[in-house]
């Protein structure tokens, strides 16, 4: 297949553009800098120049392309200022927005698999188990994917297949929230944050990548996924089981609450809230996950 990917130089969208191209496919990455194509060997890839947040001559790029896959969004991880929310609003929203206008053409792709998170689902302190078919929450993140998403499925009007992946918390190599925890963990300094009662819907980045190849390769599936293991932990489990992948033990008491509100504000709520997210369509769908449980997943990545 013919890829067109946003979001492809981020740190899932490095790792899927590595990815496919081993699996034999085409990959056209859209980048903000100009780059040439067969960087580091990669001769089936090609750049395009473009600001996916505006729209431009790189809309032209997607014809002859079989499926189009949004990957782009501005790091949520910093303190929420209104200048940052706008950032972290139109990164996602008008990338969506442009990518779907150009996927009215006749020879567009047929195909898009965009990005969403399981923050759709709202903040949560309870036990409640998420499935796609759960209602949104209300908080920030939670009302960002409800408009994230609608875009998206905007593309459906002209007749294009859309699925939606709403993304856990991404483990993988390199990058990403398990490079924020390492250093503390392997000082014996590691340990819950607030209540540590919260959930920690993760997946590890090689089963991700393989829940996009199976949706691509499986037509008569759209609408929402949850793109996370399905034996989600609590955030303190999961500070218990990086611990004992390390070999060190968790020695702190937890981080507390209102140190974290004071240090991110808003954004604290994220860290103190989860959500117990299942990804029962894929299971129902067949998916078998490499990395179900995450004491298999951490023992991969940390090797």
């Amino acid at each position: 297949m013919k890829l067109f990917l946003t979001g492809g130089t981020g740190f899932v969208g490095s790792y899927f553009t590595r990815r496919f191209l081993e699996e034999g496919h085409e990959v056209t990455v859209l980048t903000r800098s100009a780059r040439k194509g067969g960087e580091k060997g990669e001769t089936k890839v090609s750049w395009v120049e473009g600001d996916p947040t505006k729209p431009g001559h790189w809309q032209e790029s997607l014809s002859g392309h079989d499926a189009a896959i949004n990957l782009a969004g501005s790091t949520i991880f910093t303190p929420w200022t209104s200048k940052a929310r706008k950032v972290i609003e139109d990164s996602r929203i008008l990338t969506t927005r442009h990518l779907v206008e150009a996927l009215r053409g006749d020879s567009s792709p047929a195909t898009l698999l965009s990005g969403s998170a399981v923050g759709y689902y709202g903040g949560r302190l309870d036990d409640t188990v998420l499935t796609e078919d759960t209602p949104p929450g209300d908080d920030f993140l939670a009302q960002l994917g409800v408009k994230w998403e609608k875009e998206a499925l905007r593309a459906e009007d002209w007749g294009v297949r859309v699925a939606i992946c709403r993304l856990g918390i991404v483990l993988g190599r390199d990058g990403g929230a398990l490079s924020k925890m390492l250093p503390a963990f392997r000082k014996y300094m590691g340990s819950h944050l607030g209540s540590g009662k919260q959930w920690f819907p993760w997946i590890h980045m090689e089963d991700l990548f393989r829940i996009f190849l199976f949706l691509l390769e499986n037509p008569h599936l759209k609408g929402p996924f949850n793109c996370t293991a399905p034996n989600p932990l609590t955030n303190r489990d999961f500070a218990g089981v990086l611990a004992r992948a390390l070999g060190t033990s968790v020695l702190m008491p937890g981080v507390p609450a209102v140190m974290i509100r004071m240090a991110l504000g808003d954004f604290g709520e994220v860290i103190l809230k989860g959500q117990r997210a299942l990804p029962r369509r894929l299971l129902e769908e067949g998916f078998v996950f490499q990395f179900p449980h995450a004491e298999e997943a951490l023992a991969d990545l940390l090797k």
